[in-house]
């Protein structure tokens, strides 16, 4: 569904990017409230309200994905479907470059040739297209963004998504009726089709969303990575044979610089997820036997919490691993 987006926001002419994209904001409250009222999930609503940084943080979220969502729509609606399927191409690469820059976090050999063959791309995509590849880069860096204070707000999809749609709302309808008044708006103009189409946009945005959620507790995480690739592959692709955008030997170059590094980051992210999976194995087991009745440990106390200790790394580790092998879309709700 996010990988064929790229078709349905041109139905949505004549309204504007600007129309399509408060339009989003306002259904997508709809339709998330409903869903929430049938499954009676509001205790969290209560908890964000008494917290004010996280409700600060989650305002800066909505922020946010307002620019991934209304630069997407924009630059799908103007003939931009590639660059635009480059932006979540490349986010990954972003996304480890802002945890080495704000988080300190460091990075094995194989990531630092990643990224800098991820800058070189952008370099001789720069040179492609005559000017630095910004629709891309804004959607990369507003959706690198977009993941890392959500991972400091620390809420589920359709919550977060409801709490942004929410804090979007009022500017969203006050811009829509001001539309209205000026004349500028087309809900009513055009037709009860039309009507339906800019509606649906909430169906379009939190369908997948609820896709995603069900997918992520049944799915390895390794699997639910790769699997997010299709998207910007189907943009791609739709953007080359639907849309007839050109794509001249540079771009090609740039583009495949950009598989390149992710080819890099993914071998690199399930070779150490196996590693540290046999290791932890490894050292569950043996923290199981050092808990069994009637065994000695050899070194006592010390080698226990040595043994604890080499859990906790692994899970490190682990985690670690994990969050190497995601890919655009460190949350489901900013996908386009």
């Amino acid at each position: 569904m996010w990988g064929l987006v790229p078709l349905f926001w041109p139905l949505l002419k004549p309204a504007g990017a600007g129309e399509i994209l408060a339009h989003r904001m306002v259904w997508s409250l709809a339709f998330v409230a409903v869903a929430l009222i049938v499954v009676r999930r509001w205790k969290w609503a209560g908890e964000l309200l008494r917290q004010p940084r996280r409700l600060a943080l989650v305002t800066v979220a909505a922020a946010v994905i307002t620019v991934n969502w209304g630069v997407y729509i924009w630059a799908v609606n103007s003939g931009h479907v590639v660059e635009a399927s480059l932006g979540y191409f490349i986010n990954p690469l972003v996304t480890i470059a802002m945890g080495v820059l704000l988080l300190k976090e460091r990075l094995r050999p194989v990531q630092w040739v990643a990224v800098g063959v991820g800058l070189a791309a952008v370099l001789v995509l720069t040179v492609g297209y005559g000017r630095p590849p910004w629709i891309s880069l804004c959607l990369a860096f507003s959706f690198a963004v977009y993941g890392l204070v959500k991972k400091k707000v620390n809420l589920g999809g359709v919550e977060s998504l409801a709490a942004e749609t929410a804090i979007q709302f009022l500017p969203a309808l006050g811009y829509l009726l001001w539309l209205s008044a000026h004349g500028g708006s087309t809900f009513t103009g055009e037709g009860v089709g039309h009507s339906a189409l800019l509606a649906s946009t909430g169906i379009v945005t939190a369908l997948p969303l609820v896709c995603f959620g069900a997918a992520a507790i049944r799915v390895p995480l390794s699997t639910l990575g790769l699997l997010q690739y299709m998207a910007p592959v189907f943009q791609f692709l739709l953007g080359i044979l639907y849309f007839g955008e050109a794509m001249p030997p540079e771009r090609w170059a740039g583009f495949a610089l950009v598989w390149l590094a992710l080819v890099l980051l993914t071998g690199d992210a399930w070779r150490t997820s196996r590693r540290t999976a046999q290791a932890l194995r490894a050292s569950r087991l043996l923290a199981a036997e050092a808990g069994v009745p009637g065994v000695a440990v050899p070194g006592g106390p010390a080698a226990t919490d040595a043994i604890a200790g080499a859990v906790r790394e692994d899970d490190t580790a682990r985690s670690e691993a994990a969050a190497a092998a995601e890919v655009p879309e460190a949350s489901p709700v900013a996908k386009p």
